[in-house]
C-alpha cells in the first residue's frame, strides 16, 4: 500500500512548553486515523503543521506523496461576511479550476480569441459542471438558501459551508480538526456516511466517540510528547493502551530494581570508578532516567456541592417567542422537576439555544409566563464560551467569582486547589486566558460554571473542544448530579450517557417530549419512516403489468414514455444549438457583445443537457 505522508522529526513548543519533540510517523493510502490526546498537548498544532499553516520548530520534514491533493478543515474558518454562501464557496474553487478562472477573466477582457480558447479549455476540463456540483453539495448539507450572506449564518451553518468547500476539492487526503463541532446530528450522520464511502485518506481530531468508531480504523495518540499508533476502533485503542501502560510499568519497575543494585555499587566502590568502569557509570545514568519515568495520568476532578433545590424549579405557561419572523415557541407549557435530565435535539436554527436563553432568564418571551423557583441556582454553560477582561490571567478569572469553592462534603477548597483539580498547575495561574488553547479555555469555563454550586445545569454544546478524557469525567459527574439537567448537544454518545428524555424541536415552535435516550429516539424515527414507506407502497395503485423481454426492469408508464421521447428530442435540439453556437463562435468575426451572449447561452445549454441526461438515465434504468 502506497505511503501518502511521511513525517520526520517535527517539534512544536510555545515558550518553554514543549508540545511534542522530534516525532515521526507514516500514513498510508486508505488509512482513516483519529488523533487523540488531552487538551493543550498539540493536536491542532500538529494538524496545522501537516496542512502547511504552521511550521515545525527546529526543522523536520512533512512529505506528501507527489501529486496528492490535500484539504484542511480547520476548527474555525474565516469567511468574507459580505459574500453569499454560493459566492464564498465559488471563490474557494479558483485553485481547483484554472479553466473557470480564465473563462471569467476572458469574459471581462473583451478579447474574442482569448475567450474562444477559454471556452475550449472549459469544454476539455468539464468546467461547466462546477456550478452544478456546488449546488448539489450545498443541498446535501441542507444549505438551500445559497444567496444568504455569510454574516447572517449561525455557527452550524458556517461550519457546513466550510465542509462544502472541503468536499468540493475532491482531495485524496483530508485533515480535519473537530469536524462535528456545531453540526446538528442529521448532518453529522450524513458526514459519517460520506467519509465511510469515500476512498480518501483521513487524519482528524474529534471528541465524538460514535463518529470516531464508525469512521476511523486507526487511533493515533500523543502521549508525553511522543506518537503511538493503534489499529482498530476506540474500544480496541483503550484496551491496547492499557496493555502498553502495563508493559511500560513492568519495564520501569525492572529498571528501578536494577538501579537499586547499581546504586549500591556506585556508593560502595568509589575506588572501582576508573576509566575501565566508565561504561558502567554511563549505563547507570541511562538506567536512572528510565527508572524515573512516571506513567501517572492526570484527569479533571469535579467535586462541587449542589445547592439545595426546592420543589419549584421552572414553570412555563403558554410561552410564545418569534425571531426574525420565525416561530421558535408556540404556546409551550412545562413544569421542570427535580432530578430531570433533559436533552434537546433539532436541526440548526430551530431555536434550541434561544430556548436555553429563555430558561436561563437571559432573554424574555413575547408572551406567556416563565417562573423560577426561589432556591433555583442556574449554572449556564453557553456556546459563546468564557468571558474575561483584556489581559486577565487564569487565577484572576477564577478569583473574580470566588476565592473558595464548596465541595460535595461541605468543606471549602481554595480557588488555586480547584484550578489544580481542573489540570491548571501553578505555573499556569499567571497565564493570560486569551493565549490558552480552545480546549483549555473550555475547561476553565466549565470550572467557573461549576464553582458557583448550581442546582440546575443548562449546557449548550458542552462537548465542543473538550478532550475525550475530560468528557468521560464530566459524564460521570452528570450521572451523579442531584439537580436538574437541560442539555443541547450533538454528541450522541454524550447524550446517551447524560439524559433520559428529550425535547425534540420539530420546527414552527413545536416541541415533542420523547421519553428515552437519543439512540432509542433514532430507532423510533427509523421505525416510523419504515412504517410510512410501507403505507405508501400499499397505497400506491397497482400498475398494469405488460410483457417485456427484460423482466428485471419495470415497464415505463405512458406518461414516462412520452417524457422519454420529449427528452430525446430536447437533447438533439440542444446539442444542435450548441454545435451551431460553437461554430459561430469560432468564426473570429463576432463583436464582443455577441461573443458574451453566445458564451452565456452555451453555459445554459450545458446545464440543460446535464439535467436531461440524468433524467434520461433514470428513466432507462
Amino acid at each position: 500500500m502506497a505511503s501518502y505522508l511521511q513525517v520526520e522529526n517535527i517539534s512544536k513548543s510555545y515558550g518553554d512548553r514543549v508540545l511534542f519533540s522530534n516525532i515521526s510517523f507514516n500514513i498510508n493510502e486508505g488509512d482513516k486515523i483519529a488523533l487523540v490526546a488531552p487538551n493543550g498537548t498539540g493536536k491542532s498544532s500538529l494538524l496545522k503543521i501537516l496542512a502547511g499553516v504552521e511550521h515545525s520548530d527546529r526543522g523536520g520534514e512533512v512529505k506528501f506523496m507527489r501529486d496528492i491533493r490535500v484539504a484542511f478543515l480547520d476548527q474555525n474558518t474565516s469567511f468574507n461576511p459580505n459574500n453569499t454562501i454560493f459566492e464564498e464557496v465559488y471563490s474557494r474553487m479558483s485553485d481547483l479550476s484554472p479553466a473557470l478562472v480564465e473563462y471569467e477573466k476572458a469574459l471581462e477582457s473583451g478579447d474574442s480569441k482569448r475567450l474562444e480558447q477559454a471556452i475550449a479549455a472549459m469544454d476539455a476540463s468539464g468546467g461547466w459542471s462546477i456550478e452544478q456540483n456546488i449546488r448539489q453539495v450545498l443541498t446535501s448539507l441542507n444549505l438551500t438558501r445559497i444567496n444568504q450572506p455569510m454574516r447572517e449564518l449561525s455557527g452550524g451553518e458556517a461550519k457546513r459551508v466550510a465542509l462544502a468547500c472541503m468536499m468540493l476539492q475532491n482531495a485524496d487526503f483530508l485533515i480535519m480538526d473537530e469536524p462535528t463541532n456545531h453540526l446538528d446530528i442529521d448532518i453529522i450522520e450524513y458526514l459519517e456516511g460520506y467519509l465511510q464511502r469515500s476512498r480518501c485518506t483521513l487524519l482528524m481530531v474529534t471528541h465524538d466517540r460514535y463518529f470516531l468508531d464508525r469512521v476511523c480504523n486507526t487511533i493515533m495518540e500523543i502521549d508525553r510528547g511522543s506518537i503511538y499508533t493503534y489499529h482498530g476502533n476506540y474500544t480496541a485503542y483503550l484496551e491496547k493502551r492499557e496493555e502498553r501502560y502495563t508493559n511500560m510499568q513492568a519495564e520501569i519497575d525492572k529498571s528501578r530494581n536494577l538501579m537499586r543494585r547499581e546504586l549500591e555499587w556506585i556508593r560502595s566502590t568509589p575506588q572501582a570508578r576508573t576509566g575501565k568502569a566508565r561504561y558502567r557509570i554511563n549505563a547507570f545514568y541511562d538506567l536512572k532516567e528510565r527508572a524515573s519515568v512516571s506513567l501517572a495520568t492526570s484527569n479533571v476532578e469535579i467535586d462541587v456541592a449542589t445547592s439545595r433545590l426546592g420543589r419549584k424549579i421552572i414553570d412555563c405557561m403558554d410561552v410564545n417567542l418569534a425571531y426574525e419572523g420565525r416561530k421558535m415557541l408556540d404556546n409551550f407549557s412545562y413544569k421542570f422537576t427535580r432530578g430531570e435530565r433533559i436533552g434537546i435535539v433539532g436541526r440548526n436554527g430551530v431555536g434550541k439555544t434561544t430556548f436555553l436563553n429563555l430558561m436561563a432568564d437571559v432573554t424574555k418571551p413575547d408572551s406567556g409566563v416563565i417562573e423560577h423557583g426561589e432556591t433555583l441556582r442556574i449554572g449556564y454553560y453557553s456556546q459563546r464560551g468564557i468571558t474575561f477582561k483584556p489581559g486577565q490571567t487564569v487565577l484572576e478569572c477564577v478569583q473574580d467569582i470566588a476565592d473558595v469553592v464548596k465541595a460535595s462534603d461541605g468543606h471549602a477548597i481554595s480557588a488555586t486547589t480547584y484550578l489544580n483539580r481542573f489540570l491548571f498547575p501553578h505555573e499556569t495561574f499567571n497565564k493570560r486566558v486569551d493565549i490558552l488553547s480552545g480546549g483549555e479555555q473550555r475547561r476553565l469555563y466549565l470550572l467557573t460554571v461549576l464553582m458557583r454550586n448550581p442546582n440546575m445545569l443548562i449546557l449548550d454544546e458542552p462537548t465542543n473542544d473538550l478532550d475525550i478524557m475530560t468528557l468521560n469525567v464530566l459524564e460521570e459527574y452528570l450521572q451523579e448530579f442531584k439537580g436538574c439537567l437541560l442539555i443541547v448537544s450533538h454528541d450522541r454518545y454524550f447524550f446517551d450517557k447524560s439524559v433520559d428524555h428529550l425535547f425534540v424541536f420539530e420546527g414552527e415552535g413545536r416541541i415533542k417530549d420523547f421519553v428515552g435516550k437519543y439512540s432509542e429516539y433514532r430507532e423510533y424515527i427509523k421505525e416510523k419512516e419504515e412504517e410510512e414507506r410501507a403505507k405508501q407502497r400499499v397505497a400506491a395503485p397497482a400498475k398494469p403489468q405488460q410483457r417485456t423481454h427484460d423482466t428485471s426492469k419495470r415497464k415505463l408508464s405512458y406518461k414516462e414514455q412520452r417524457e422519454l421521447e420529449q427528452i430525446e428530442a430536447d437533447l438533439a435540439a440542444h446539442g444542435k444549438e450548441r454545435s451551431e453556437l460553437e461554430t459561430e463562435l469560432s468564426s473570429g468575426t463576432l463583436p464582443y457583445d455577441r461573443i458574451t451572449e453566445i458564451s452565456k447561452r452555451i453555459e445554459e445549454l450545458v446545464a440543460l443537457i446535464d439535467e436531461k441526461e440524468m433524467r434520461w438515465l433514470e428513466l432507462n434504468e
